[in-house]
């Protein structure tokens, strides 16, 4: 992983970790349309953001076949047109792949402002295939969800960096 002058080093990525996160932000996409909770329009979609988060991270581990798989789990899940969400998540994995190193120059807030019409695309691309298929416009709401990703960014670095900061060998008089 490129990094920008001044940032300390991370431990690798656990992969266990990795997919763990992944199949949590799934089962939470899973737990929205479930009717635990109603889903709005202007929820945002959790797993798009982890996702995101692992192509631009760990593009090696992490890629399009990955967010393919995902995308038809959670299609079968919904019971919505089959590859909707599927043909959504590769393109985003594609386009993050594409600009992993050019967006880890930047600070995370940065990195939010630049991620954010990347998450636009995904629900324009979602929304075209919904009404191509015959369905309803959600409302004008649905514009909030790419802001509240692009917002929960931060929060989703610093929640999945946070193991491979701590020290490799613990030691008393180390903070982390």
């Amino acid at each position: 992983m490129i990094m920008r002058p001044g940032q300390p080093l991370l431990l690798p990525a656990n992969p266990v970790f990795i997919w763990g996160s992944l199949l949590a932000a799934l089962l939470f996409n899973m737990l929205q349309h479930m009717g635990v909770w109603p889903r709005a329009a202007w929820a945002p979609d959790v797993l798009a953001v982890v996702l995101l988060f692992w192509c631009v991270h760990q593009p090696l581990r992490v890629g399009i076949g990955s967010a393919f798989v995902l995308g038809l789990l959670l299609d079968v899940h919904q019971g919505a047109l089959l590859g909707q969400n599927a043909w959504a998540y590769t393109v985003l994995s594609f386009l993050a792949i594409a600009m992993h190193r050019r967006l880890l120059w930047f600070s995370v807030p940065s990195q939010a402002l630049q991620v954010a019409p990347l998450f636009a695309a995904v629900h324009a691309m979602e929304l075209t295939t919904r009404l191509i298929a015959g369905g309803s416009f959600p409302g004008w709401m649905l514009l909030l969800a790419p802001l509240l990703e692009a917002l929960l960014w931060p929060v989703v670095s610093v929640v999945l960096l946070a193991p491979q900061r701590r020290a490799p060998d613990r030691d008393a008089n180390r903070p982390l």
